[in-house]
């Protein structure tokens, strides 16, 4: 997706008017004194499961003494060290592009920002959430993808006429220290409760959606009228992990987050030919993005067992790629990608109401930002195949370890030794 919006010259794209300061390792937005200035347009609308074992608690990192005030004021900061401080700054930013486009605008950038906060849908979390993070406690975002035909190009995805189903689950909890990070992956054709769900209306009412037993969980979303607060709903009975806040994507975010850092790159262990979701890739490694990046986290039939959770695994190793890729100095050093990844995530992305102004998403993705990807486990709710079914076409919670997965994340129990 192409950047949108122009600055105060009318000829000049904004990601190119954003320059690195040497001297102080900071972004500025500069423009030129003597051109006319326009208006910012408006918005435009169109794993493998743990061991049976809990870990032992992680160890934290020992802090560093500090010197003696007095050699500490006598010595001299040298180059090396002021690239180390930048460095530290520029990863400080690559929590979400939002914190980059607040941090980086300032003043000047008022109207920009504006024009983002403009981009955002927001959606009531109908008192299911936590009342949203907070940047002293462990952080529970839950993240969905849906199945919803929407945007060009989508005709051949997804069920038609679906209002978007849960097709995709992922519970991303980030720890208390911010040390560690696990992204827990729900089937959607996981057998589960869904609970009764206060639901706010577009003229303001609440309707209560009668709730549903022993029904898949990508039900909880979309089906007679269910909102991503039902989803939210059905997660805290199913782990007893109240989410903070939620994010829902459909097809496009993928494709345009994917265009705008210019690609993720993925791995295959053999070829792939998928007439259903349109992917033909040999094996090996390749670089994806826009409608191949779609095919290729919606692929099964030619993966694994080819059903939900072969497709898992290789969302996941997409994610964790993604996330890579925006982290890297490649994408953080380069505006353009910026302004692009800014404009993508604030029209890709509907959240609950308490993440609807950009500062709080500039807020979250600090958070987000402290976390070394090294230490974001991927992990998927361990299920079996569902013995009430002659062909198993459903699953249902392999108990002992689900209720083991779910209490070490409540407890903020780490899956990887930080």
């Amino acid at each position: 997706m192409d950047a949108q919006g122009r600055g105060q010259a009318e000829d000049i794209d904004p990601a190119d008017q954003w320059v690195l300061n040497p001297d102080t390792g900071d972004y500025e937005l500069r423009l030129p004194s003597s051109a006319p200035q326009s208006p910012v347009p408006g918005p435009r609308r169109a794993t493998p499961a743990p061991s049976p074992e809990v870990p032992a608690p992680r160890r934290r990192r020992a802090t560093p003494e500090e010197p003696p005030p007095g050699r500490r004021d006598r010595r001299r900061p040298t180059k090396k060290a002021k690239k180390k401080s930048r460095g530290k700054k520029i990863l400080l930013w690559t929590g979400g592009t939002m914190a980059f486009v607040i941090l980086a605008a300032g003043t000047a950038g008022y109207l920009y920002l504006q024009h983002l906060n403009d981009n955002i849908e927001s959606l009531p979390d109908d008192g299911a959430s936590t009342g949203g993070f907070r940047k002293d406690e462990a952080i529970n975002i839950l993240l969905i993808g849906t199945d919803k035909r929407t945007g060009s190009g989508n005709d051949g995805y997804g069920d038609k006429g679906s209002a978007g189903h849960a097709d995709t689950t992922i519970l991303l909890h980030v720890s208390e220290d911010r040390s560690n990070a696990t992204a827990l992956s729900i089937p959607r054709d996981l057998i589960v409760d869904v609970p009764d769900c206060p639901t706010t209306q577009e003229d303001g009412s609440t309707k209560v959606i009668p709730g549903s037993s022993s029904v898949r969980f990508n039900a909880s979303l979309g089906q007679s009228g269910r909102t991503p607060s039902c989803t939210m709903r059905t997660v805290t009975e199913l782990t007893g992990v109240k989410p903070d806040n939620f994010m829902v994507a459909d097809f496009n975010a993928v494709k345009t987050l994917t265009s705008a850092v210019g690609g993720v790159e993925v791995c295959l262990a053999k070829d792939i030919n998928d007439p259903d979701s349109h992917l033909n890739l040999s094996a090996g490694k390749h670089t994806v993005e826009g409608e191949e990046a779609l095919a290729f986290v919606r692929t099964r039939h030619s993966v694994g067992f080819g059903g939900d959770l072969s497709r898992i695994e290789i969302q996941q190793q997409f994610l964790g790629s993604l996330m890579r890729k925006l982290k890297s100095n490649d994408t953080l050093t380069s505006p353009t990608k910026m302004v692009k990844l800014a404009e993508a995530g604030t029209e890709a992305l509907t959240v609950d109401a308490k993440l609807k102004d950009i500062g709080k998403l500039k807020d979250l993705g600090l958070e987000l930002g402290k976390l070394d990807t090294k230490n974001l486990t991927f992990a998927t709710v361990p299920v079996i195949d569902n013995p009430a079914e002659p062909k198993p076409v459903t699953v249902v919670l392999k108990e002992g370890p689900a209720q083991q997965v779910f209490d070490m994340i409540k407890n903020d129990v780490s899956f990887t030794e930080v």
